[in-house]
């Protein structure tokens, strides 16, 4: 079941998650691209959602946005019209081109198994050129994960979110975690109050690193600037992998 943030929630994503906490990241990922390929020019990004990262990445490569769910891909039309967006899995998605770059941002996390991670990674290598990379940036890995709480609180005119998400890991001996979310919304006078379960994967770093390489890429890490957000056991190590050509 898709969680109700990207679908029935999705007019409140923008509250919680706002577009300009995504600028530093895109710049560091930007950087890192522009050191491993030759002369940039396109990119695709896996799982775009609301296109908050497509917004900045914009301002360099011609972007191709992909997502699941339609309501998201409607939020990044708004703010990204220049972009070209296609409803598509990352799973089975093929578009019939190839791209300098790809980005899988958090998205990547929904993978749950090592079978649909290797197919999101496989889908990655077939839209890449030779000499192209890709970056693959989960929120966390196996080595870092830890259970914790974060609280997020905003207001937009009228509406006004309070957010309580709490990671927690049922069964250590699978490879998944869960993140609940505990939703109060306000609208004008009226409040709701929504649950939401979000169920990701959770690999070891030498998952990743082998994966990577099954699929016919050239693994290795850096590291991005993640702030206070590493001390909740995020990780702030990425995947670069480079297409051979």
């Amino acid at each position: 079941m898709r969680p109700a943030l990207y679908g029935e929630l999705t007019p409140w994503y923008r509250i919680l998650d706002a577009t300009e906490d995504h600028e530093d990241e895109c710049d560091q990922y930007i950087e890192v691209f522009e050191g491993a390929i030759a002369a940039p020019r396109t990119l695709l990004e896996l799982g775009a959602g609301a296109g908050n990262n497509g917004i900045w990445l914009a301002r360099r490569f011609a972007c191709t946005l992909t997502d699941i769910s339609e309501p998201m891909l409607a939020l990044s039309r708004e703010i990204n019209p220049a972009c070209e967006h296609v409803l598509g899995d990352m799973r089975s998605l093929r578009l019939g081109k190839a791209f300098d770059a790809v980005l899988v941002h958090d998205a990547i996390v929904y993978m749950t198994t090592e079978m649909d991670l290797r197919a999101a990674l496989r889908t990655a290598f077939d839209h890449l050129r030779p000499g192209g990379a890709a970056i693959f940036a989960p929120d966390t890995l196996r080595e870092c994960f830890r259970e914790g709480t974060e609280v997020h609180e905003r207001d937009e005119g009228s509406r006004s979110l309070r957010c309580l998400a709490w990671d927690w890991d049922p069964d250590p001996t699978d490879d998944e975690h869960v993140t609940e979310y505990a939703f109060l919304l306000r609208d004008g006078a009226r409040m709701s109050a929504v649950h939401d379960r979000h169920v990701s994967g959770l690999f070891s770093r030498a998952t990743w690193l082998r994966l990577i390489a099954d699929v016919g890429l050239t693994p290795s890490t850096f590291r991005r600037d993640l702030g206070d957000a590493a001390d909740a056991g995020y990780t702030d190590e990425v995947f670069l992998a480079r297409r051979p050509g």
